[in-house]
Protein backbone atom coordinates (compact mmCIF):
# COMPACT_ATOMS: atom_id res chain seq x y z
CA UNK A 1 0.00 0.00 0.00
CA UNK A 2 1.31 3.25 -0.84
CA UNK A 3 1.33 6.42 1.84
CA UNK A 4 -1.23 8.02 -0.04
CA UNK A 5 -3.37 5.10 0.31
CA UNK A 6 -2.58 4.66 3.75
CA UNK A 7 -3.47 8.26 4.61
CA UNK A 8 -6.63 7.78 3.09
CA UNK A 9 -7.44 4.51 4.74
CA UNK A 10 -6.91 6.51 7.90
CA UNK A 11 -9.13 10.35 7.05
CA UNK A 12 -11.51 7.27 5.84
CA UNK A 13 -11.41 5.17 8.97
CA UNK A 14 -14.66 3.92 9.61
CA UNK A 15 -16.32 3.19 13.13
CA UNK A 16 -15.72 -0.38 15.13
CA UNK A 17 -19.05 -1.33 13.78
CA UNK A 18 -18.19 -0.78 10.58
CA UNK A 19 -14.32 -2.07 10.85
CA UNK A 20 -14.88 -4.75 8.21
CA UNK A 21 -14.85 -1.98 5.45
CA UNK A 22 -11.98 -2.62 3.02
CA UNK A 23 -9.88 0.93 2.20
CA UNK A 24 -9.36 2.22 -1.38
CA UNK A 25 -8.57 0.44 -4.14
CA UNK A 26 -4.35 0.75 -4.30
CA UNK A 27 -3.64 3.29 -6.89
CA UNK A 28 -1.32 1.17 -9.00
CA UNK A 29 -5.37 -0.40 -9.46
CA UNK A 30 -7.19 2.42 -9.17
CA UNK A 31 -5.30 4.57 -11.72
CA UNK A 32 -5.46 1.75 -14.75
CA UNK A 33 -9.73 1.10 -13.87
CA UNK A 34 -9.99 4.81 -14.15
CA UNK A 35 -8.76 4.60 -17.81
CA UNK A 36 -10.37 1.90 -18.17
CA UNK A 37 -13.29 3.18 -17.06
CA UNK A 38 -13.54 5.67 -19.80
CA UNK A 39 -12.40 3.16 -22.73
CA UNK A 40 -15.26 1.27 -21.77
CA UNK A 41 -18.12 4.18 -21.92
CA UNK A 42 -15.99 5.29 -25.37
CA UNK A 43 -16.67 1.76 -26.59
CA UNK A 44 -20.97 2.24 -25.95
CA UNK A 45 -21.19 4.83 -28.03
CA UNK A 46 -21.00 4.92 -32.07
CA UNK A 47 -19.63 4.20 -34.28
CA UNK A 48 -18.67 0.99 -31.55
CA UNK A 49 -22.42 0.31 -30.35
CA UNK A 50 -20.98 -2.18 -27.41
CA UNK A 51 -23.75 -0.52 -25.03
CA UNK A 52 -23.39 -3.63 -22.36
CA UNK A 53 -19.81 -1.21 -21.69
CA UNK A 54 -21.84 1.34 -20.18
CA UNK A 55 -22.48 0.02 -17.03
CA UNK A 56 -19.38 -1.17 -17.06
CA UNK A 57 -17.35 1.90 -17.40
CA UNK A 58 -19.50 3.66 -14.44
CA UNK A 59 -18.64 0.70 -12.23
CA UNK A 60 -14.90 0.83 -13.03
CA UNK A 61 -15.01 5.04 -11.93
CA UNK A 62 -16.76 4.08 -9.03
CA UNK A 63 -14.58 1.61 -7.84
CA UNK A 64 -11.32 4.05 -8.46
CA UNK A 65 -13.82 6.67 -6.21
CA UNK A 66 -14.53 4.99 -3.42
CA UNK A 67 -13.15 5.74 -0.29
CA UNK A 68 -10.48 8.02 -1.57
CA UNK A 69 -10.35 11.58 -0.22
CA UNK A 70 -12.00 14.14 -2.61
CA UNK A 71 -8.65 15.55 -4.22
CA UNK A 72 -8.12 11.63 -5.19
CA UNK A 73 -11.89 11.12 -6.19
CA UNK A 74 -11.50 13.63 -8.73
CA UNK A 75 -8.30 13.02 -10.12
CA UNK A 76 -9.42 9.28 -10.77
CA UNK A 77 -12.68 11.08 -12.44
CA UNK A 78 -10.74 13.33 -14.51
CA UNK A 79 -8.50 10.50 -15.97
CA UNK A 80 -12.29 8.76 -16.65
CA UNK A 81 -13.65 12.10 -18.29
CA UNK A 82 -10.07 12.12 -20.50
CA UNK A 83 -10.14 8.73 -21.17
CA UNK A 84 -13.42 9.03 -22.50
CA UNK A 85 -14.46 12.44 -23.44
CA UNK A 86 -10.89 13.32 -25.90
CA UNK A 87 -12.01 10.54 -28.34
CA UNK A 88 -15.43 10.61 -28.60
CA UNK A 89 -15.23 14.23 -29.83
CA UNK A 90 -12.02 13.53 -32.13
CA UNK A 91 -14.61 14.90 -34.36
CA UNK A 92 -14.29 18.23 -33.16
CA UNK A 93 -10.41 18.47 -34.58
CA UNK A 94 -10.70 17.75 -38.35
CA UNK A 95 -11.27 21.05 -39.20
CA UNK A 96 -10.58 23.50 -36.41
CA UNK A 97 -7.18 22.18 -34.98
CA UNK A 98 -6.42 20.79 -31.64
CA UNK A 99 -6.95 23.50 -29.65
CA UNK A 100 -10.85 23.41 -29.62
CA UNK A 101 -10.77 20.15 -29.08
CA UNK A 102 -8.61 19.69 -26.03
CA UNK A 103 -10.20 22.34 -24.73
CA UNK A 104 -13.80 20.88 -24.97
CA UNK A 105 -12.73 17.57 -23.97
CA UNK A 106 -10.76 18.54 -20.84
CA UNK A 107 -13.87 20.94 -19.95
CA UNK A 108 -15.63 17.87 -20.10
CA UNK A 109 -13.72 15.52 -18.05
CA UNK A 110 -13.51 18.16 -15.52
CA UNK A 111 -17.29 17.09 -14.33
CA UNK A 112 -16.34 13.64 -14.46
CA UNK A 113 -14.00 14.66 -12.04
CA UNK A 114 -16.81 15.93 -9.90
CA UNK A 115 -18.27 12.80 -10.39
CA UNK A 116 -15.29 11.35 -9.11
CA UNK A 117 -15.11 13.73 -5.85
CA UNK A 118 -18.73 12.92 -5.02
CA UNK A 119 -18.54 8.88 -5.54
CA UNK A 120 -15.68 9.76 -2.81
CA UNK A 121 -18.07 11.82 -1.03
CA UNK A 122 -20.93 9.37 -0.54
CA UNK A 123 -18.50 6.45 0.52
CA UNK A 124 -19.73 6.42 3.84
CA UNK A 125 -23.63 5.91 3.31
CA UNK A 126 -21.84 3.05 0.72
CA UNK A 127 -20.15 1.43 3.56
CA UNK A 128 -23.10 1.58 6.14
CA UNK A 129 -25.38 -0.53 3.16
CA UNK A 130 -23.64 -1.61 0.52
CA UNK A 131 -27.24 -2.39 -1.26
CA UNK A 132 -26.80 1.40 -1.43
CA UNK A 133 -24.42 1.76 -3.95
CA UNK A 134 -26.38 1.29 -6.59
CA UNK A 135 -29.05 4.08 -6.44
CA UNK A 136 -26.16 6.51 -5.14
CA UNK A 137 -24.28 5.44 -8.29
CA UNK A 138 -27.24 6.22 -10.40
CA UNK A 139 -28.38 9.68 -8.56
CA UNK A 140 -24.89 10.76 -8.95
CA UNK A 141 -24.64 10.10 -12.99
CA UNK A 142 -27.77 11.92 -13.07
CA UNK A 143 -26.81 15.11 -11.06
CA UNK A 144 -23.31 15.16 -13.01
CA UNK A 145 -25.47 15.20 -16.47
CA UNK A 146 -27.81 17.43 -15.54
CA UNK A 147 -25.21 20.15 -14.18
CA UNK A 148 -23.32 19.25 -17.35
CA UNK A 149 -26.02 19.60 -19.77
CA UNK A 150 -26.69 23.07 -18.57
CA UNK A 151 -23.33 24.60 -17.73
CA UNK A 152 -21.77 26.83 -19.07
CA UNK A 153 -23.16 29.06 -22.05
CA UNK A 154 -26.25 26.60 -21.75
CA UNK A 155 -24.19 23.17 -21.49
CA UNK A 156 -22.97 20.34 -24.19
CA UNK A 157 -25.01 17.30 -23.07
CA UNK A 158 -22.99 15.05 -25.72
CA UNK A 159 -21.29 11.86 -23.96
CA UNK A 160 -24.84 11.45 -22.12
CA UNK A 161 -24.91 7.86 -21.43
CA UNK A 162 -28.31 7.52 -22.22
CA UNK A 163 -27.01 7.97 -26.05
CA UNK A 164 -25.04 4.88 -25.82
CA UNK A 165 -28.54 2.39 -25.42
CA UNK A 166 -29.46 2.73 -28.65
CA UNK A 167 -30.06 -1.06 -28.81
CA UNK A 168 -30.48 -1.76 -25.28
CA UNK A 169 -33.37 -2.68 -23.44
CA UNK A 170 -32.81 0.03 -21.51
CA UNK A 171 -33.73 2.78 -24.56
CA UNK A 172 -37.37 1.67 -23.76
CA UNK A 173 -37.52 3.00 -20.26
CA UNK A 174 -37.15 7.11 -22.27
CA UNK A 175 -40.98 6.49 -22.65
CA UNK A 176 -41.12 6.74 -18.52
CA UNK A 177 -38.59 9.06 -17.95
CA UNK A 178 -36.48 10.45 -20.75
CA UNK A 179 -32.65 10.64 -21.42
CA UNK A 180 -32.42 10.98 -17.71
CA UNK A 181 -34.28 7.92 -16.63
CA UNK A 182 -32.32 5.69 -19.19
CA UNK A 183 -28.67 7.29 -17.40
CA UNK A 184 -30.08 6.22 -14.28
CA UNK A 185 -30.83 2.80 -15.18
CA UNK A 186 -27.63 2.64 -17.10
CA UNK A 187 -25.37 3.98 -13.73
CA UNK A 188 -27.51 1.29 -11.76
CA UNK A 189 -26.98 -1.39 -13.85
CA UNK A 190 -23.18 -0.27 -13.41
CA UNK A 191 -23.56 -0.10 -9.24
CA UNK A 192 -25.23 -3.55 -9.05
CA UNK A 193 -22.01 -4.98 -11.00
CA UNK A 194 -19.64 -3.51 -8.54
CA UNK A 195 -21.52 -3.78 -5.18
CA UNK A 196 -22.00 -7.47 -6.39
CA UNK A 197 -17.73 -7.82 -6.77
CA UNK A 198 -16.21 -5.33 -4.37
CA UNK A 199 -14.27 -7.20 -2.22
CA UNK A 200 -15.03 -9.53 0.66
CA UNK A 201 -18.85 -9.82 2.25
CA UNK A 202 -19.91 -10.75 5.61
CA UNK A 203 -21.92 -13.91 4.76
CA UNK A 204 -21.73 -16.55 1.95
CA UNK A 205 -20.44 -14.42 -1.22
CA UNK A 206 -22.71 -16.49 -3.43
CA UNK A 207 -25.90 -15.28 -1.73
CA UNK A 208 -25.42 -11.18 -2.40
CA UNK A 209 -23.83 -11.72 -5.82
CA UNK A 210 -27.20 -13.84 -6.90
CA UNK A 211 -29.47 -11.47 -5.35
CA UNK A 212 -27.47 -8.14 -7.16
CA UNK A 213 -27.30 -10.47 -10.51
CA UNK A 214 -30.68 -11.09 -9.94
CA UNK A 215 -31.36 -7.22 -9.58
CA UNK A 216 -29.56 -6.32 -12.69
CA UNK A 217 -31.96 -8.64 -14.55
CA UNK A 218 -34.76 -7.65 -13.18
CA UNK A 219 -34.12 -4.10 -14.57
CA UNK A 220 -33.42 -4.97 -18.16
CA UNK A 221 -36.52 -7.06 -17.60
CA UNK A 222 -38.23 -4.18 -16.43
CA UNK A 223 -37.29 -1.89 -19.71
CA UNK A 224 -38.24 -4.80 -22.09
CA UNK A 225 -41.62 -4.16 -20.73
CA UNK A 226 -42.17 -0.87 -21.03
CA UNK A 227 -44.54 -0.74 -24.34
CA UNK A 228 -42.89 1.66 -26.62
CA UNK A 229 -44.76 2.95 -30.02
CA UNK A 230 -46.68 5.87 -31.52
CA UNK A 231 -48.40 7.78 -28.91
CA UNK A 232 -51.77 7.78 -30.56
CA UNK A 233 -52.74 8.00 -34.52
CA UNK A 234 -52.51 11.12 -36.24
CA UNK A 235 -54.20 11.04 -38.91
CA UNK A 236 -53.51 9.65 -42.06
CA UNK A 237 -49.78 8.19 -43.04
CA UNK A 238 -47.75 10.64 -44.82
CA UNK A 239 -44.77 9.99 -47.32
CA UNK A 240 -41.82 11.66 -46.24
CA UNK A 241 -39.19 12.27 -48.53
CA UNK A 242 -35.31 12.96 -47.34
CA UNK A 243 -32.76 14.46 -49.51
CA UNK A 244 -29.01 14.51 -48.94
CA UNK A 245 -27.44 16.68 -51.72
CA UNK A 246 -23.96 16.66 -50.27
CA UNK A 247 -21.01 18.65 -50.65
CA UNK A 248 -18.57 20.23 -53.16
CA UNK A 249 -16.00 19.19 -50.21
CA UNK A 250 -15.71 18.22 -46.47
CA UNK A 251 -14.28 21.15 -44.24
CA UNK A 252 -15.33 24.18 -42.67
CA UNK A 253 -15.53 25.47 -46.45
CA UNK A 254 -17.61 23.31 -47.26
CA UNK A 255 -19.81 25.81 -49.08
CA UNK A 256 -17.08 28.14 -50.15
CA UNK A 257 -18.08 27.86 -53.94
CA UNK A 258 -21.03 29.92 -54.62
CA UNK A 259 -24.70 28.34 -54.55
CA UNK A 260 -23.32 24.66 -54.77
CA UNK A 261 -24.52 23.48 -51.97
CA UNK A 262 -28.06 24.43 -53.06
CA UNK A 263 -27.87 23.06 -56.52
CA UNK A 264 -26.92 19.55 -55.02
CA UNK A 265 -30.12 19.66 -52.89
CA UNK A 266 -31.85 21.34 -55.85
CA UNK A 267 -30.64 18.89 -58.63
CA UNK A 268 -31.30 15.79 -56.68
CA UNK A 269 -35.18 16.99 -55.69
CA UNK A 270 -35.44 17.31 -59.99
CA UNK A 271 -34.33 13.89 -60.31
CA UNK A 272 -36.68 12.76 -57.47
CA UNK A 273 -39.22 14.36 -59.57
CA UNK A 274 -38.62 12.63 -62.49
CA UNK A 275 -38.86 9.55 -60.98
CA UNK A 276 -42.34 10.29 -59.26
CA UNK A 277 -43.38 11.95 -62.91
CA UNK A 278 -42.40 8.32 -64.78
CA UNK A 279 -44.36 6.23 -62.01
CA UNK A 280 -41.25 4.74 -60.06
CA UNK A 281 -41.59 6.59 -57.33
CA UNK A 282 -44.87 7.89 -55.12
CA UNK A 283 -45.24 11.31 -54.73
CA UNK A 284 -44.02 12.48 -51.57
CA UNK A 285 -45.72 14.67 -48.89
CA UNK A 286 -43.25 16.45 -47.92
CA UNK A 287 -39.56 17.28 -48.67
CA UNK A 288 -36.57 17.39 -45.79
CA UNK A 289 -33.41 19.72 -46.79
CA UNK A 290 -31.25 19.09 -44.16
CA UNK A 291 -29.46 22.09 -41.97
CA UNK A 292 -27.55 24.47 -44.41
CA UNK A 293 -28.87 23.33 -47.09
CA UNK A 294 -29.09 26.54 -48.80
CA UNK A 295 -25.85 28.36 -48.84
CA UNK A 296 -27.06 31.58 -49.51
CA UNK A 297 -30.05 33.41 -48.04
CA UNK A 298 -33.06 32.46 -50.32
CA UNK A 299 -34.99 35.03 -49.28
CA UNK A 300 -32.69 38.03 -50.12
CA UNK A 301 -31.09 36.21 -53.15
CA UNK A 302 -33.95 35.98 -56.05
CA UNK A 303 -31.47 33.33 -57.87
CA UNK A 304 -31.61 31.21 -54.93
CA UNK A 305 -35.18 31.09 -53.95
CA UNK A 306 -35.67 30.63 -57.61
CA UNK A 307 -34.07 27.17 -57.36
CA UNK A 308 -35.59 26.13 -54.40
CA UNK A 309 -39.10 27.32 -55.99
CA UNK A 310 -38.18 25.18 -59.01
CA UNK A 311 -37.73 22.16 -57.02
CA UNK A 312 -40.51 22.71 -55.06
CA UNK A 313 -42.68 23.07 -58.07
CA UNK A 314 -41.59 20.40 -59.92
CA UNK A 315 -42.12 17.92 -57.21
CA UNK A 316 -45.66 19.47 -55.91
CA UNK A 317 -45.11 19.31 -52.16
CA UNK A 318 -43.54 21.54 -49.88
CA UNK A 319 -39.90 21.50 -48.83
CA UNK A 320 -38.58 21.98 -45.11
CA UNK A 321 -35.25 23.67 -46.07
CA UNK A 322 -32.04 24.65 -44.01
CA UNK A 323 -31.10 28.18 -44.41
CA UNK A 324 -29.10 30.73 -43.12
CA UNK A 325 -30.85 34.07 -43.15
CA UNK A 326 -29.53 37.29 -42.78
CA UNK A 327 -30.36 39.54 -40.11
CA UNK A 328 -32.28 40.87 -38.15
CA UNK A 329 -29.18 43.21 -37.87
CA UNK A 330 -26.25 44.60 -39.01
CA UNK A 331 -23.60 41.34 -38.48
CA UNK A 332 -26.17 38.62 -37.46
CA UNK A 333 -27.61 35.76 -38.57
CA UNK A 334 -29.99 33.19 -38.51
CA UNK A 335 -29.81 29.08 -38.78
CA UNK A 336 -33.32 28.60 -39.55
CA UNK A 337 -35.31 25.74 -40.80
CA UNK A 338 -38.58 27.71 -43.34
CA UNK A 339 -41.17 26.05 -44.86
CA UNK A 340 -41.47 26.80 -49.06
CA UNK A 341 -44.65 25.75 -50.84
CA UNK A 342 -44.92 24.74 -54.39
CA UNK A 343 -46.86 27.51 -56.51
CA UNK A 344 -45.94 30.14 -53.99
CA UNK A 345 -42.81 30.06 -52.12
CA UNK A 346 -41.26 30.50 -49.04
CA UNK A 347 -44.15 30.61 -46.30
CA UNK A 348 -42.74 33.07 -43.21
CA UNK A 349 -45.42 31.91 -41.01
CA UNK A 350 -43.65 28.39 -40.91
CA UNK A 351 -40.93 29.46 -40.23
CA UNK A 352 -38.10 28.11 -37.29
CA UNK A 353 -35.07 29.88 -35.62
CA UNK A 354 -32.61 27.26 -33.91
CA UNK A 355 -32.64 28.27 -30.29
CA UNK A 356 -29.95 27.21 -29.27
CA UNK A 357 -26.72 28.10 -31.30
CA UNK A 358 -23.54 26.65 -30.20
CA UNK A 359 -21.21 28.35 -28.22
CA UNK A 360 -17.52 28.96 -29.87
CA UNK A 361 -19.46 27.24 -33.25
CA UNK A 362 -22.14 29.91 -34.32
CA UNK A 363 -21.57 32.79 -31.74
CA UNK A 364 -18.62 33.36 -29.72
CA UNK A 365 -18.95 34.51 -26.30
CA UNK A 366 -16.93 37.08 -24.13
CA UNK A 367 -15.04 37.46 -27.85
CA UNK A 368 -12.12 39.80 -26.85
CA UNK A 369 -11.75 37.24 -24.15
CA UNK A 370 -11.75 33.89 -26.74
CA UNK A 371 -9.47 35.74 -28.92
CA UNK A 372 -6.71 36.20 -26.27
CA UNK A 373 -6.69 32.15 -26.09
CA UNK A 374 -7.17 31.28 -29.95
CA UNK A 375 -7.54 33.99 -33.04
CA UNK A 376 -9.53 30.77 -34.13
CA UNK A 377 -12.60 32.66 -32.82
CA UNK A 378 -12.24 34.79 -35.61
CA UNK A 379 -13.30 32.08 -37.97
CA UNK A 380 -17.21 32.94 -36.79
CA UNK A 381 -17.24 36.71 -38.26
CA UNK A 382 -21.07 36.74 -37.55
CA UNK A 383 -23.40 35.63 -34.54
CA UNK A 384 -25.99 33.36 -34.70
CA UNK A 385 -28.82 34.55 -33.57
CA UNK A 386 -31.11 32.20 -30.97
CA UNK A 387 -35.12 31.97 -31.55
CA UNK A 388 -37.39 32.58 -29.35
CA UNK A 389 -39.95 29.75 -30.45
CA UNK A 390 -40.20 25.91 -30.80
CA UNK A 391 -40.39 24.95 -34.11
CA UNK A 392 -43.47 23.32 -34.68
CA UNK A 393 -43.93 23.64 -38.38
CA UNK A 394 -47.28 22.98 -39.71
CA UNK A 395 -46.77 21.28 -43.37
CA UNK A 396 -49.94 20.35 -44.39
CA UNK A 397 -50.53 17.11 -43.86
CA UNK A 398 -48.29 16.49 -40.67
CA UNK A 399 -46.93 19.10 -37.96
CA UNK A 400 -43.24 19.09 -37.39
CA UNK A 401 -41.51 19.14 -34.61
CA UNK A 402 -38.28 20.97 -36.47
CA UNK A 403 -35.17 20.55 -34.38
CA UNK A 404 -31.83 21.72 -36.07
CA UNK A 405 -28.54 19.74 -35.33
CA UNK A 406 -27.04 20.10 -31.76
CA UNK A 407 -30.26 20.54 -30.70
CA UNK A 408 -31.31 17.04 -30.34
CA UNK A 409 -28.90 16.67 -27.65
CA UNK A 410 -31.27 18.51 -25.64
CA UNK A 411 -34.59 17.48 -23.72
CA UNK A 412 -36.56 20.49 -23.28
CA UNK A 413 -35.63 22.11 -27.06
CA UNK A 414 -37.39 18.42 -28.25
CA UNK A 415 -40.12 18.11 -26.04
CA UNK A 416 -41.27 21.46 -26.50
CA UNK A 417 -42.10 20.75 -30.13
CA UNK A 418 -43.88 18.08 -28.81
CA UNK A 419 -46.09 20.00 -26.48
CA UNK A 420 -46.68 22.33 -29.58
CA UNK A 421 -48.37 19.83 -31.20
CA UNK A 422 -45.55 18.01 -33.53
CA UNK A 423 -46.40 15.04 -35.14
CA UNK A 424 -43.29 14.04 -36.25
CA UNK A 425 -39.92 14.97 -35.60
CA UNK A 426 -37.27 16.08 -38.00
CA UNK A 427 -33.65 16.99 -36.98
CA UNK A 428 -31.90 19.04 -39.96
CA UNK A 429 -28.42 18.59 -39.98
CA UNK A 430 -24.66 19.38 -41.41
CA UNK A 431 -22.09 17.08 -40.97
CA UNK A 432 -19.86 18.65 -43.31
CA UNK A 433 -17.59 19.73 -41.08
CA UNK A 434 -17.40 16.68 -38.81
CA UNK A 435 -17.20 12.76 -39.53
CA UNK A 436 -19.15 9.65 -39.39
CA UNK A 437 -18.73 9.40 -35.86
CA UNK A 438 -20.29 11.83 -35.21
CA UNK A 439 -23.01 11.77 -37.34
CA UNK A 440 -23.85 8.42 -35.93
CA UNK A 441 -23.64 9.52 -32.46
CA UNK A 442 -26.39 12.27 -33.47
CA UNK A 443 -28.67 9.72 -34.45
CA UNK A 444 -28.10 7.45 -31.45
CA UNK A 445 -29.93 10.82 -30.34
CA UNK A 446 -32.69 11.05 -32.51
CA UNK A 447 -33.20 6.93 -31.69
CA UNK A 448 -33.58 8.06 -28.13
CA UNK A 449 -36.27 11.49 -28.78
CA UNK A 450 -38.37 9.22 -30.81
CA UNK A 451 -38.63 6.93 -28.09
CA UNK A 452 -39.13 9.12 -25.72
CA UNK A 453 -41.99 10.87 -26.97
CA UNK A 454 -43.49 8.14 -29.16
CA UNK A 455 -43.48 10.22 -32.48
CA UNK A 456 -41.56 8.75 -35.93
CA UNK A 457 -38.36 10.89 -36.86
CA UNK A 458 -35.76 11.51 -39.18
CA UNK A 459 -32.17 12.93 -39.72
CA UNK A 460 -31.42 14.84 -42.71
CA UNK A 461 -27.71 15.63 -43.02
CA UNK A 462 -25.80 17.34 -46.41
CA UNK A 463 -23.68 14.41 -46.16
CA UNK A 464 -24.93 12.00 -43.92
CA UNK A 465 -25.98 10.04 -41.93
CA UNK A 466 -29.62 10.46 -42.69
CA UNK A 467 -32.40 8.04 -42.12
CA UNK A 468 -35.77 7.46 -40.67
CA UNK A 469 -36.60 6.21 -36.80
CA UNK A 470 -39.76 4.59 -35.88
CA UNK A 471 -41.47 5.58 -32.39
CA UNK A 472 -39.32 2.43 -30.71
CA UNK A 473 -36.16 3.58 -31.46
CA UNK A 474 -35.67 1.64 -35.01
CA UNK A 475 -33.72 2.85 -38.20
CA UNK A 476 -34.59 2.48 -41.57
CA UNK A 477 -33.34 3.73 -45.22
CA UNK A 478 -30.07 4.85 -43.20
CA UNK A 479 -27.91 6.77 -45.75
CA UNK A 480 -23.89 6.52 -46.89
CA UNK A 481 -21.39 9.14 -45.79
CA UNK A 482 -20.35 12.36 -47.65
CA UNK A 483 -22.40 10.59 -50.84
CA UNK A 484 -25.57 12.21 -52.17
CA UNK A 485 -28.84 10.30 -51.67
CA UNK A 486 -32.76 10.57 -51.63
CA UNK A 487 -34.43 8.22 -49.18
CA UNK A 488 -38.39 7.72 -49.34
CA UNK A 489 -40.56 6.38 -46.28
CA UNK A 490 -44.29 6.53 -45.74
CA UNK A 491 -44.64 7.09 -42.10
CA UNK A 492 -48.02 7.56 -39.09
CA UNK A 493 -47.77 11.36 -37.60
CA UNK A 494 -48.86 10.72 -33.93
CA UNK A 495 -50.82 12.92 -31.36
CA UNK A 496 -50.94 11.29 -28.34
CA UNK A 497 -48.26 12.06 -25.51
CA UNK A 498 -45.95 9.40 -23.34
CA UNK A 499 -45.30 9.57 -19.83
CA UNK A 500 -41.96 10.90 -20.23
CA UNK A 501 -43.85 14.04 -22.86
CA UNK A 502 -45.94 14.40 -19.95
CA UNK A 503 -43.69 14.31 -16.80
CA UNK A 504 -41.16 17.01 -18.81
CA UNK A 505 -38.21 17.69 -16.54
CA UNK A 506 -39.64 15.92 -13.15
CA UNK A 507 -38.07 12.97 -13.21
CA UNK A 508 -34.57 14.56 -13.59
CA UNK A 509 -35.69 17.18 -11.16
CA UNK A 510 -36.58 14.24 -8.60
CA UNK A 511 -32.89 12.26 -9.43
CA UNK A 512 -31.11 15.33 -9.06
CA UNK A 513 -32.95 16.37 -5.58
CA UNK A 514 -32.41 13.30 -4.46
CA UNK A 515 -28.50 13.24 -5.32
CA UNK A 516 -28.68 16.25 -3.56
CA UNK A 517 -29.76 14.50 -0.82
CA UNK A 518 -26.81 12.02 -0.82
CA UNK A 519 -24.47 14.27 -0.75
CA UNK A 520 -25.77 16.01 2.69
CA UNK A 521 -26.87 12.44 4.01
CA UNK A 522 -23.23 12.23 3.61
CA UNK A 523 -21.67 15.23 5.28
CA UNK A 524 -23.86 14.38 8.18
CA UNK A 525 -22.44 11.10 8.30
CA UNK A 526 -19.05 12.32 7.80
CA UNK A 527 -19.54 14.76 10.75
CA UNK A 528 -20.76 12.35 12.86
CA UNK A 529 -17.88 10.06 12.30
CA UNK A 530 -15.44 13.27 12.91
CA UNK A 531 -16.87 14.51 16.45
CA UNK A 532 -17.40 10.40 17.91
CA UNK A 533 -19.58 9.96 20.58
CA UNK A 534 -20.50 12.57 23.07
Amino acid sequence: MTTVDRDETRAEAAPPHEAAAPGPLPLRLAVPAAVLAGVALLLAFPPYGLWPLAPVGVALLAAAAHRRRLRAGAGVGFLTGVAFFAPLLAWTNLHTGYLPWVLLSLLQAGYLALLGAATAWVSPLVDRARWMWAPLTGLLWVGQEALRDRTPFGGFPWGRLAFSQGDSPLLRLAAVGGAPLVTFAVALAGGLLLAAGWRRWSVPSWRPVAGLTGAAVLLCAVGLAVPVGAAGAGGRPVTVAIVQGNVPRLGLDFNAQRQAVLNNHVDATLELADRVAAGAQARPDLVVWPENSSDIDPLRNASAGARISQAADAIGAPILVGAVLLGPGDGQVRNAGILWRPGTGPDLSQLYTKRHPVPFAEYVPLRDLARMVSKQVDRVRADFVPGSTPGVVRAGPVVLGDVICFEVAYDEVVRDTVAGGAQLLVVQTNNATFDVAEARQQLAMVRLRAVEHGRPALMASTVGVSGFVAPDGRVSDATGFNTREVVVRQLRPADGRTVATRLGYWPEAALTGLAVAALAGAAVLRRRRQTGPA
